[in-house]
This record gives C-alpha cells, sequence and structure tokens, in this order.
C-alpha cells in the first residue's frame, strides 16, 4: 500500500535484516541478526516494514504462540522519518494480521516513547518489567546441571506452565542458540525446578528466560550463569511479580537501568507474568 509520501508497507523479508539492523542500532537497541532472522522464518506473514525512498525507514514484528497469545515487537522507526504515522500503520497492519489469524490476547514491552502510540491503539497496561545491567561476577552456585535430551520435554511443560502458552518452538530454537550451556535445576524427585538461558547481544550478553518454581532455583540459576559470563556485560529483564528482592540483585553487582511496562490488548491472560517468570525471554518476545 502507497500513501502520499510515497512509502510503502510490505512484509519484512530476510533481505531486509541488514537494514533492520541499521533502525536497531540508531535506537540503542541490543537484537542480532540471528534474533531478527528468528522471527521471520517462525512468523514470516507476520512482520512488517515500511519503505520510503527506496530503504527501510520502520519496522514491527509478531510472534504467535497458537492462538492462546501473541507478540509484538521491534517497533522502530527511523528518527528521520518519525511523526508521520508510520509506527500507527506498522502496529495496524500487525494487530489485522493477528486479528486475521484468530489471536485472543496481544502482548508487548513498552518504552516511554511507545506507550502513548499503544495506548490509542487500545493497549492496557498489566505490569512492568524491570531491565537490570552489569558485569557478570563468578558467584558460587550448587544444584545446577547442563540441560540433557531427557529433560528438554520437562522444560517444554514448564514453560508452557509459567508463561501461560505454548512458546516451545521458540524455546527450541533459544535452547539451540544459546551462548553457554542451558542450565537445568531438579528437585529431589529429579523433576526440572528450573531453567536458564543466555544468548548474544550486539551491546551485552542477554539473561533469560530464567523459569523457575522457587526462588532459591531461581537464584540458582541466576549465579551459575552469571559464573559461566564472568566479565560479560549482561542485560536481564526481571519480572518484579516473582517476588525477589532488588538487594539480591544489587549484591551481585547489577543496577537496575530502567522500567518497562508490559501491555495487553484483545482478552486479558496474565500471559508472561506469572510468579514462575524470574526472567523474561526478550522484550521481543515476552
Amino acid at each position: 500500500m502507497q500513501n502520499a509520501r510515497q512509502s510503502e508497507l510490505r512484509l519484512l523479508r530476510e533481505a531486509d535484516i541488514p537494514a533492520a539492523m541499521r533502525l536497531k542500532e540508531l535506537v540503542g537497541w541490543n537484537q542480532t541478526e540471528t534474533d531478527l532472522r528468528r522471527f521471520v522464518r517462525l512468523e514470516p506473514n507476520g512482520c512488517f516494514c515500511e519503505v520510503a525512498e527506496g530503504r527501510v525507514v520502520g519496522t514491527t514484528t509478531t510472534i504467535t504462540y497458537g492462538r492462546e497469545l501473541a507478540w509484538i515487537g521491534m517497533v522502530v522507526v527511523d528518527p528521520q522519518y518519525r511523526h508521520r504515522g508510520i509506527a500507527t500503520r506498522l502496529m495496524r497492519a500487525a494487530l489485522e494480521y493477528l486479528s486475521e489469524m484468530g489471536v485472543a490476547t496481544v502482548m508487548l514491552d513498552a518504552t516511554p516513547d511507545g506507550r502513548p502510540l499503544y495506548e490509542k491503539l487500545g493497549f492496557k497496561v498489566e505490569s512492568l518489567i524491570e531491565r537490570w545491567t552489569g558485569i557478570a561476577q563468578a558467584t558460587p552456585a550448587v544444584g545446577c546441571s547442563t540441560l540433557n535430551s531427557s529433560e528438554r520435554q520437562e522444560v517444554l511443560v514448564l514453560d508452557r506452565r509459567a508463561f501461560g502458552a505454548d512458546r516451545s518452538k521458540l524455546i527450541e530454537m533459544l535452547i539451540e542458540e544459546a551462548l553457554v550451556p542451558p542450565l537445568v535445576t531438579t528437585g529431589v524427585d529429579g523433576r526440572v525446578k528450573g531453567y536458564a538461558l543466555a544468548r548474544r547481544g550486539t551491546d551485552a550478553t542477554y539473561v533469560g528466560p530464567l523459569v523457575a518454581t522457587a526462588a532459591d532455583a531461581a537464584m540458582a540459576l541466576l549465579d551459575e550463569l552469571l559464573s559461566q559470563l564472568t566479565g560479560q556485560r549482561i542485560y536481564i529483564d526481571v519480572n518484579p511479580d516473582f517476588g525477589v528482592s532488588p538487594e539480591v540483585l544489587a549484591t551481585r553487582g547489577l543496577i537496575k537501568q530502567r522500567d518497562l511496562v508490559r501491555m495487553g490488548y484483545g482478552d486479558q491472560s496474565g500471559a508472561g507474568s506469572s510468579r514462575y517468570v524470574f526472567a523474561i525471554a526478550g522484550l521481543e518476545f515476552g
């Protein structure tokens, strides 16, 4: 579709990833080409871009978790092309696609700049997400082990229970692409109580998702990951509803950077913010 400024809204393709990375770098976000390629492969008909004067000047992505839930991310517009309605058009295209897919609930994690737009489109605030950052320090940890093939299905079942929707395709990809060996912790009965992943970012290593049924399991997983990532700058987006105090993160050398607002559209589901999710998979994934 074209407007008076001769811009075109179309599907985002793998060939557009370098251009999308340029936009991402303009706003200082942490995603890699692998992250963007993952979106296009998982949701080839649900990722969009705006092209003006022969180049990509705006993007947005979606990812669906069955028909229960979808997440919108990567809403970025070139600063030179802002205030022209591009972000609104991209968001409307994403919502139209998700409506056609029959998705009941759409969610996103909003920056302060993006929140007014999302509110105008009908999104409502549900909770907060806290971004913490710092240099990973070696911290003694016990009770963790490397994920093995026999535990993989247990991890996916636990994740669905914790997240509130089936995102197994995404988690499988993140396991395969993990920067360090994926971790699990188990109870005395041998059943998985939690898991944790970390992946590369352009600015910092991203820690998450980290899902656990209890605080001691979450802290053991976090400490083991931090030990494996010693000396690296990390980002971790924490769900305050998990119930771990800020002092626990501060004692591990982490500093709170900012708050983001988790927002929902459509049926209220509470997905992604249960007491079992300590750290999210990413602002673009939930």
